[in-house]
């Protein structure tokens, strides 16, 4: 039985080469993002963004929320994937970084699909119940300050519909997972949520070791929803 392969940069080249469908909208904001501080820390992967893509189409979704916008990369790939009249809510709680997403969704065409949502996380998911109604939302990404994943999780969960999916960036932080007396907030709170998952009777789950951890989500479709 094969073990785990080593991902050296070659290698991930040659992945990249053969499966990532880029484009120069998407090669453009990648190169704005990294020229900024901290920018490729924060921006997801491009194989990670395509997943996303292939995940709202595989989930058939029509309605999806992100957490955390950053520079719109992940909320462009996931935005190009939806259906017509599909939308996406994507929060974030500066608006730092809006002016380069906003141009590039309107370079891709996508800018009419996405709600872009400035404010507290928190704040924002405690008004969408009365907004888009519980229940409603068919894929969601979190992926903002790592010390919000527990309340964004429990936020989140009662807004996705039976069968959707919630999907975590970041759940092996740096390897930080491994530490077992943390000092800092956002390495705790990703174990704390990867332990709440886990126990999580309302889900079934699926933590993929690829990029930084990624954590898939389904909401089940029997059993308590809330």
């Amino acid at each position: 039985m094969a073990g785990y392969l080593e991902v050296t940069s070659d290698l991930l080249d040659y992945v990249r080469g053969v499966s990532l469908d880029d484009d120069e909208v998407l090669h453009d904001l990648r190169q704005v993002t990294a020229g900024m501080l901290g920018g490729t820390t924060m921006q997801v992967v491009p194989e990670e963004a395509q997943l996303l893509a292939m995940l709202v189409r595989l989930t058939g979704a029509r309605l999806v929320l992100e957490i955390g916008t950053f520079t719109g990369y992940s909320g462009l790939c996931m935005a190009r994937a939806l259906p017509p009249g599909g939308r996406l809510i994507t929060c974030d709680i500066s608006d730092r970084w809006n002016a380069i997403a906003a141009a590039h969704w309107a370079r891709a065409g996508v800018a009419e699909k996405i709600d872009f949502r400035l404010g507290d996380a928190s704040a924002t998911l405690a008004g969408l119940p009365d907004d888009i109604g519980a229940g409603s939302v068919d894929l969601a990404f979190i992926d903002a300050d790592k010390a919000g994943y527990p309340r964004y999780y429990e936020a989140v969960l009662p807004l996705v519909r039976p069968g959707g999916l919630i999907v975590f960036d970041n759940t092996l932080f740096f390897g930080r997972v491994l530490d077992p007396d943390p000092a800092d907030a956002d390495t705790r709170a990703i174990q704390e949520i990867n332990s709440m998952l886990h126990r999580d009777e309302r889900v079934d789950l699926c933590l993929l070791p690829m990029a930084d951890g990624i954590t898939l989500a389904r909401k089940a479709e029997h059993g308590s929803t809330a």
